[in-house]
C-alpha cells in the first residue's frame, strides 16, 4: 500500500505528516510505504497510491491535481493528531 502526504512545498508539513501517518500506521498495525510531495508533484507521486493525506486548504488543488487517479483523497484537520490521523487511516484503508 502507498500513501502520499501533501503541502504547499513538499518539504515541512507533509514530512510532519508522513511521520505522524507512519507513527498512525503503527498503532493500527498496517504496513504502507508513506512519502511526501508538494501540490505541483503529487500527480506523479501518487500515480500508484492507495490514499492521498492532505489539509482542507489544498484539497481543492490535490483533487485537480490527480484528477482520474483512483487514490483516496482524505483531509486531516491537524497534522499533529496522531488520533485523528490513525482515525481517517482506519475508515479509509483499515
Amino acid at each position: 500500500m502507498r500513501i502520499v502526504t501533501v503541502c504547499g512545498v513538499g518539504i515541512g508539513t507533509s514530512a510532519i505528516l508522513k511521520t505522524n501517518a507512519e507513527r498512525a500506521l503503527d498503532r493500527l498495525m498496517l504496513e504502507a510505504d508513506v512519502t511526501a510531495s508538494d501540490v505541483d508533484g503529487v500527480a506523479v507521486a501518487a500515480r500508484d497510491a492507495q490514499v492521498i493525506l492532505t489539509s482542507p486548504e489544498l484539497v481543492d488543488r490535490v483533487r485537480a491535481a490527480v484528477a482520474g487517479s483512483h487514490a483516496e483523497i482524505v483531509v486531516v484537520q491537524n497534522y499533529f493528531d496522531v488520533d485523528e490521523i490513525a482515525s481517517v487511516l482506519e475508515s479509509s484503508i483499515g
